[in-house]
């Protein structure tokens, strides 16, 4: 599947870092009932991601709420300890992250890339995209290498 503007977010599951451990959470609970500004990485504290991707959302985040977003979330293909550890590193409380493991959400939103030229083998792509109640009302997906319309920034000019 690729995802599209006006399409609903498939059914996966994700995994978030809690005080118990790791938790599933499927994306459809994740994103029911609530509007999400959700960014996607190549990987954590890889350095477009640590040094501007990131930071950027740290950065907005009051922004993006008083713009009527509930939610900020993260997503890369790294286990729930490293997005976590990244997300103590360079975050913010105001960042929730969700960890694709296994590449599954990418796969299922059809944006999943082959970083197996820098070792990192398959991963998801640079993109960022408005959810509301479970359905994209806007999507940024980068061109390979770039970092420009992903951003919390250009988010916040789609408000």
């Amino acid at each position: 599947m690729n995802i599209n503007i006006g399409s609903k977010i498939p059914e996966t599951n994700l995994v978030k870092a809690t005080a118990n451990g790791p938790e599933q959470i499927s994306s459809n609970d994740y994103f029911k009932g609530k509007k999400v500004a959700l960014f996607s990485v190549p990987g954590a504290f890889t350095p477009t991601c640590s040094a501007k991707h990131l930071p950027g959302y740290v950065e907005k985040a009051a922004e993006l709420k008083e713009k009527g977003i509930d939610a900020i979330a993260c997503t890369a293909v790294n286990d729930a300890f490293v997005m976590s550890a990244w997300n103590g590193a360079a975050g913010s409380e105001a960042i929730e992250m969700l960890a694709d493991g296994n590449g599954d959400f990418a796969s299922a939103v059809g944006l999943e890339m082959d970083a197996s030229g820098f070792g990192m083998g398959k991963r998801g792509q640079r993109f960022s995209m408005i959810v509301n109640d479970g359905v994209v009302e806007q999507l940024n997906v980068e061109a390979p290498g770039d970092f420009k319309i992903s951003s919390a920034e250009y988010m916040l000019g789609q408000l």
